[in-house]
């Protein structure tokens, strides 16, 4: 007959596992146990992919009408740059490898008129070949094309929420009241005249609100003040952008800088990162709560295997074994919960697209109101650095679970063990 080897607290505490415990109790909280360790870990995976969907899809729309970055003038008050530095900092823009497009771009605060209402917008001149090479515009588009602002056409791409709030269609007159200034300072304000060629919505008030495309001559042509010019400047990897300005940044002329989207908007990111982290610290508390329960479970196991502890010490094992013993059978609990989390986060994540239309189908309400929310689908986006980050500090807690427990059962004197059976 061929013997076995086993490590002897390893043997013993898969045996105490795999054993049908007469106890209910000790079995419905181990059971307790590793459920809670399992929806812990998978409501973690679930969330903060839906919250990388959800920062994803802010990125898009935030860049759809943007750039990756911006090169500007660094001192506003001081006189413009020469159309040659515009030039050079294309041409050094363009030097960089990951650069995929650089496009020139003009922006001045007027007055849109068309009686009786008013409202004031931001208009951009663009050059349609270029600004597709730099923004996302086109895909936002309603109605309309962006090849139709043409120079000289005097036509405009209105965003959605001005053409209602001004009743525009395509093909209507738009006027615009451009504040101007005389050399000898006096105030001049000139009326001009654009044709709606389109609409677009992008999903985003600051832009279907307030802003109005036009191509870049037209916008030149009308003699206005510009309130921000400069060069859209698009990268291979827009999450690799602060790099790609540094690189850049070197090489522009003075009087020139180099400002990236998450500069842009550090605000909305910052927000963001700060609510994934308390999400992520309010959630990790059901691991932390089913890891308590396997602390109660584990105790109550060593208490009704006191004689086997006693007999284990009897027969010569040391303390550090029976400490093995249970720190084997917390671990190989906690940690099936952790696998079964995981499993059942990425396959909830990677469906969640499928899986909340058919829960909002069969139950009769809608998670995000078209009322209120632009976009009513629910992104999600698995990152595997997230699943290994919930998986480490679940798998950690679970193990500090064990360590009391086990070190119970190591000091647990044997005469006193079997004194009392």
């Amino acid at each position: 007959m061929r013997a076995v080897f086993h490590p002897l607290s390893l043997y013993v505490g898969l045996r105490y596992v795999r054993a049908r415990t007469h106890k209910f109790f000790v079995s419905f909280i181990t059971w307790v146990s590793l459920i809670g360790v399992c929806v812990g870990v998978a409501a973690l995976i679930v969330i903060l992919s839906v919250m990388n969907g959800f920062e994803g899809e802010l990125r898009t729309r935030l860049l759809s009408f943007s750039s990756d970055a911006r090169i500007v003038a660094s001192q506003p008050s001081a006189p413009a740059p020469s159309a040659s530095e515009w030039a050079d900092a294309m041409r050094a823009a363009r030097s960089v490898p990951g650069v995929v497009g650089v496009a020139p771009y003009l922006e001045a605060e007027v007055l849109a008129v068309r009686s009786p209402e008013m409202q004031p917008v931001l208009l951009r001149g663009v050059d349609p070949q270029l600004e597709s090479s730099v923004t996302a515009v086109a895909k936002f588009i309603k109605s309309g094309r962006l090849a139709d602002l043409t120079p000289g056409s005097g036509a405009a791409m209105v965003g959605d929420v001005v053409a209602e709030q001004l009743g525009l269609m395509p093909g209507d007159r738009i006027t615009l009241l451009i504040p101007t200034i005389l050399p000898d300072g006096t105030p001049a304000p000139k009326l001009r005249q654009l044709r709606v060629a389109g609409t677009f919505e992008v999903g985003l008030e600051e832009n279907q609100a307030t802003l109005i495309l036009a191509n870049l001559a037209d916008v030149r042509a009308l003699g206005v003040a510009p309130s921000g010019q400069g060069l859209h400047v698009r990268f291979a990897d827009p999450l690799a952008a602060p790099r790609f300005a540094a690189l850049i940044r070197p090489r522009l002329p003075a009087g020139l800088e180099i400002v990236d989207w998450t500069q842009d908007n550090a605000s909305y990111f910052r927000a963001i990162r700060i609510e994934k982290t308390m999400m992520s610290l309010i959630l990790l508390l059901i691991v932390a709560v089913a890891a308590f329960n396997l602390i109660a479970m584990l105790v109550m196991v060593v208490n009704d295997k006191r004689t086997d502890i006693a007999i284990l010490r009897t027969f010569g094992t040391s303390p550090r074994r029976v400490m093995g013993v249970f720190l084997t059978q917390g671990l190989v609990i906690g940690w099936a919960g952790v696998a079964l989390g995981i499993a059942l986060g990425v396959a909830l994540a990677l469906n969640v697209e499928t899986i909340v239309p058919a829960l909002e189908h069969t139950f009769g309400f809608q998670i995000m109101d078209p009322t209120v929310y632009y976009d009513t689908s629910i992104p999600s986006q698995v990152e595997a650095w997230n699943v290994v980050l919930i998986a480490i500090a679940a798998l950690a807690l679970t193990a500090l679970a064990t360590i009391y427990p086990a070190f119970r059962a190591a000091r647990t004197p044997p005469a006193d063990a079997l004194r009392y059976e």
